[in-house]
């Protein structure tokens, strides 16, 4: 049975933030649909999956104090403190499994770019679907990106799934609504594409 973190932590330990798969300059289609779902900035924000991405330094520039970044490896969030220096200590870290966090407050806002592609068990996405229940308030609203339909069908030596708008609704259940999707050719480090499909969803 594959060891989720240690998978994480040596893809961390191995690799520059700079190298990885899914490393973005800017996050530019996140950051579009962040500033059409919140009306004020300090609305809480939770970021899963964030590791050393980006968006964390791009929404704290920007004003959003109420921000927290979960992500399995610590090596991925001591990379983001590292970088944001000072500002890192407005930020909450969690490090944990998706699939077994217990929600310290209620979330305006959760945004997950490629962590639920990774969950190839029904009872894994089960248990993500009743955590997002959970943190996320009624009327808030979900940002999940994920490899597209022909898109890859494989990242960091795992296999992944592949979603289209009628799918991710059907994984989260009749509790969400469709607001908006979006596609997004990513170039990775190595100069390769992999489509995305960006999908922002509202709880009802």
């Amino acid at each position: 049975m594959l060891d989720k973190k240690a998978h994480w932590q040596k893809i961390y330990q191995n690799k520059s933030p700079l190298d990885v798969s899914w490393y973005q300059k800017k996050p530019e289609l996140s950051l579009q649909l962040i500033h059409r779902s919140l009306e004020h900035k300090d609305e809480a924000i939770i970021d899963v999956g964030g590791g050393a991405s980006l968006l964390v330094d791009y929404l704290c520039k920007e004003g959003y104090s109420n921000l927290s970044v979960l992500d399995i490896s610590a090596h991925a969030l001591d990379s983001a403190k590292h970088r944001l220096e000072g500002l890192a200590e407005t930020v909450e870290w969690v490090e944990c499994d998706i699939t077994e966090f217990v929600p310290p407050q209620r979330y305006a806002l959760w945004h997950d770019r490629a962590v639920f592609h990774f969950l190839t068990e029904e009872s894994d996405r089960k248990k993500y679907v009743s955590v997002l229940q959970r943190a996320l308030k009624p009327g808030g609203n979900v940002i999940i990106a994920a490899f597209a339909v022909g898109g890859p069908e494989r990242c960091s030596g795992l296999e992944i799934v592949q979603y289209d708008a009628s799918k991710l609704l059907s994984a989260l259940g009749d509790g969400f609504g469709l607001l908006e999707e979006a596609g997004e050719s990513h170039i990775t480090p190595a100069n390769k594409e992999q489509e995305f499909a960006y999908f922002r969803l509202v709880r009802k």
